[in-house]
C-alpha cells in the first residue's frame, strides 16, 4: 500500500521493464565489449531470481504491491517466468514478441504454459511491420484463446537511450507508429485487451480515438511523457489526465512508471507527479484508486499459484 491524498492505495504498476542478464548479454554482444553494464553505469544482476529479488524490495519500500514485468529482447520469456514463478502475488509478465520471426503463434502457446507470461509486447516500428499484416493477426488470434491475455502495442515516438548512450543503431520506421492501426485488430478481437503505453507517446489524440472506439483499449501513464512537447497545444500533465477521463473514464487508464535500470530502481517521481496532475484536476478516490492500481489488477490475473513470497 501507497499513502496517498486519498489515503492508502494499492499500487500496481503496468510498466516495468525487467533487465535480465539476458538482456545485458545481448546488448553485450550487439557493442562487442562485455562490460556494458559498466559503459551504461548500470548494475548488471547475477541471475533472473537475484533481480526479481531486487525488484520486490523496491517494491516494498516504495509501497508497490504488484508490478507488469517486460521481457525487453525479443523472446526473452525464461527470465520474466522465474520471477513470476518465485513472486506470483507481486508480477504478472509480457515479453517483446517480434512476430516477423519465425512461428510466434507457437512460441506464445509455449511462452503461456511453461513461462506464464501474460501476453505480448509489440513495436511495430522497431521490428518494422504493420499492425495489418497477417503474421500479426494470426499470433493476436493465439492470445484470444487465452482468458486475461494483454497485447501491448507501442505507438508514437520510439528513442531507446542506452542504444544511444552505447552508440548502437536503432533502424527504427515511424511508418508503423499509428495508434490508428491498431483499430482493425481491437475491432476483431474484442476479448483481447490491448494496451497503448504513453498515452500514445505523441500520437494522443489518435490513442483517444482508437480507445474511444474500441472498449478493450487501455492507456498507460507511464514514463516521464516528454512526447507532450511534440503537440501543437499547449498540454501539460493534468490536461492530459483530464482529457483521458473525459473521453474513455477512470476505468481504462493504468499507472505506469517506465521503471528499468538499477541502481536508480522505481522511478518514484513518475508516481508523484501523476499523483499530483490527478489530484490538481480534482479526481475522486474511486478513480485514483482504479488508475493507480485497481485497473491492472482487474485485467492481469496471475498465471500460477505458487509459493507466495
Amino acid at each position: 500500500m501507497a499513502m496517498t491524498p486519498w489515503g492508502e492505495i494499492e499500487v500496481a504498476d503496468a510498466h516495468v521493464h525487467f533487465f535480465s542478464p539476458a538482456f545485458f548479454k545481448s546488448l553485450a554482444e550487439q557493442k562487442g565489449d562485455p562490460d556494458v553494464a559498466g559503459l551504461l553505469g548500470w548494475d548488471s544482476p547475477d541471475s533472473s531470481a537475484d533481480l526479481a529479488a531486487r525488484w520486490v524490495a523496491e517494491m516494498n519500500r516504495n509501497g508497490v504491491s504488484r508490478a507488469m514485468l517486460i521481457a525487453s529482447i525479443p523472446n526473452d520469456t525464461f527470465s520474466v517466468g522465474e520471477a513470476v514463478d518465485i513472486y506470483p502475488d507481486r508480477f504478472s509478465a509480457v515479453y517483446m514478441a517480434n512476430p516477423t520471426l519465425p512461428s510466434p503463434d507457437i512460441r506464445f502457446e509455449t511462452a503461456s504454459a511453461e513461462d506464464h507470461v501474460n501476453g505480448v509486447f509489440l513495436f511495430p516500428a522497431m521490428h518494422r511491420y504493420s499492425l495489418h499484416e497477417q503474421k500479426v493477426w494470426g499470433l493476436v488470434q493465439v492470445l484470444a484463446g487465452h482468458p486475461s491475455a494483454l497485447v501491448y502495442v507501442h505507438c508514437g515516438a520510439l528513442s531507446i537511450g542506452f542504444r544511444k548512450k552505447l552508440g548502437l543503431a536503432s533502424h527504427f520506421d515511424m511508418r508503423f507508429s499509428n495508434p490508428i492501426d491498431l483499430h482493425a485488430l481491437a475491432s476483431n478481437f474484442p476479448r483481447v485487451n490491448f494496451v497503448i503505453p504513453h498515452f500514445g507517446a505523441g500520437y494522443f489524440r489518435e490513442a483517444l480515438m482508437v480507445a474511444d472506439l474500441c472498449p478493450n483499449v487501455y492507456l498507460d501513464t507511464s514514463s516521464s511523457n516528454g512526447w507532450m512537447r511534440y503537440q501543437t497545444e499547449e498540454l501539460d500533465l493534468a490536461r492530459v489526465f483530464r482529457k483521458a477521463l473525459d473521453v474513455l473514464g477512470p476505468k481504462r487508464l493504468l499507472f505506469g512508471s517506465d521503471s528499468s535500470w538499477f541502481p536508480r530502481g522505481w522511478v518514484k517521481r513518475v508516481f508523484d507527479d501523476q499523483v499530483a496532475a490527478l489530484r490538481q484536476i480534482g479526481a475522486d478516490e474511486a478513480t485514483a484508486r482504479a488508475i493507480l492500481g485497481g485497473n491492472l489488477m482487474r485485467i492481469s490475473s496471475p498465471k500460477t499459484t505458487n509459493s507466495v513470497v
